[in-house]
């Protein structure tokens, strides 16, 4: 393994996502190079003294050795493109499971909402996986309870392809319930994490884990959160990153999808009701687009308004003359003989010795 790989290992280790600092210091010098300034402990880099001391980069191979899981840094054929859109993006990612991730996300779509769902969430959340797995697209989400594992079990539930992005070791199953449905998803989808083997899921690391999942997706669909939820921060950061941001409406008297709700109000997210309308959302321009949802076409829908008039007042079973069409629609006899020529012609009305009837199977 090269010095820069190791390096990157070892920073997963070392600092905490996002870490300024570390950042600006492995664009300026390499992995290689941050990792030793970090170890001496100069300057603004003492802070990282007490990790430095328990570091064992050999360790956390090992561990994720154990667990199947492989090192994969910026570079790598496997390494997700769209994470290079973050303003700092992950130091490396530990990967278990057969899919190789990259590849994976480049059709795929983020999945989040509320931990605390209700069961119209989750069967959306199951409903939207199960279609987007059927038609070949990746379902992105975070393992966590709720509507996250709706979205993992929808996808599963068509061998449909699916990556659970982690906010502690891969090797820790998180939540402990949901082993698993991790299981599961390590034997056929990819269990992903910035964070090195063993480490503890803390709450900073979730919202850090969200800009992940924002970023190497596609595109985001929040199915349920309130206004609070952890989901919407996935939102912020899809939509920093110019990534589209979907979200499917709830009851208007539940707090459980006043965030989806805000964050359509806000323009920040498109309405989503099916599969369809998120793959038009997330899709190639002219490819994946779908035809806007129209309601039955009548046979009345092009008539003209006098000719709609006459129409509406020819009865089914009993003809009636022109005088008593005139009298409903208070048009001229002339301009009521128009319109039933027209009707006629169009195989809407019929006439019988001076009457008229509408024609069997002419209906509104």
């Amino acid at each position: 393994m090269s010095d820069e790989r190791r390096a990157r290992a070892a920073l997963s280790r070392l600092a905490e996502p996002r870490d300024l600092v570390v950042h600006q210091l492995l664009e300026q010098v390499g992995a290689a190079d941050t990792v030793a300034r970090m170890c001496e402990g100069h300057g603004a880099l003492a802070r990282f003294a007490a990790r430095v001391r328990t570091l064992n980069t050999d360790r956390d191979l090992e561990i994720a050795a154990r667990v199947g899981a492989r090192l994969v840094v910026p570079g790598d054929d496997e390494w997700p493109a769209g994470l290079d859109d973050l303003p700092v993006p992950p130091w490396c990612l530990w990967v278990r499971g057969p899919l190789t991730l990259g590849e994976a996300v480049r059709r795929s779509v983020a999945v989040v909402g509320s931990r605390t769902a209700t069961a119209y969430g989750e069967q959306l959340a199951s409903e939207l996986s199960a279609g987007l797995g059927s038609r070949g697209w990746t379902v992105v989400s975070g393992a966590a309870f709720g509507i996250d594992a709706a979205a993992h079990r929808g996808a599963l539930a068509v061998d449909g392809a699916t990556v659970a992005v982690l906010a502690g070791g891969v090797d820790r199953v998180y939540p402990a319930a949901n082993g698993p449905l991790l299981a599961r998803i390590a034997a056929t989808g990819a269990i992903a994490s910035e964070a090195a083997p063993g480490s503890a899921p803390m709450k900073s690391r979730f919202l850090h884990r969200n800009r992940l999942i924002a970023a190497m997706t596609r595109g985001t669909v929040v199915v349920e959160a309130d206004l609070r939820s952890g989901s919407r921060n996935t939102v912020g950061h899809a939509s920093e990153i110019m990534r589209p941001v979907g979200a499917v409406p709830g009851p208007v008297t539940s707090m459980l999808s006043a965030g989806c709700h805000e964050e359509i109000r806000s323009a920040r997210a498109v309405l989503v009701t099916s599969v369809d309308e998120v793959i038009d959302l997330v899709g190639d321009l002219g490819v994946d687009a779908c035809e806007p949802l129209r309601g039955e076409s009548l046979v009345t829908d092009t008539l003209p308004i006098d000719d709609l008039a006459v129409f509406d007042a020819v009865p089914f079973a009993r003809p009636v003359n022109l005088d008593t069409i005139a009298l409903v629609t208070t048009l001229s006899p002339l301009a009521v003989r128009g319109c039933l020529a027209r009707l006629e012609s169009s195989g809407l009305v019929e006439a019988d010795a001076g009457t008229w009837r509408r024609a069997r199977g002419a209906r509104r």
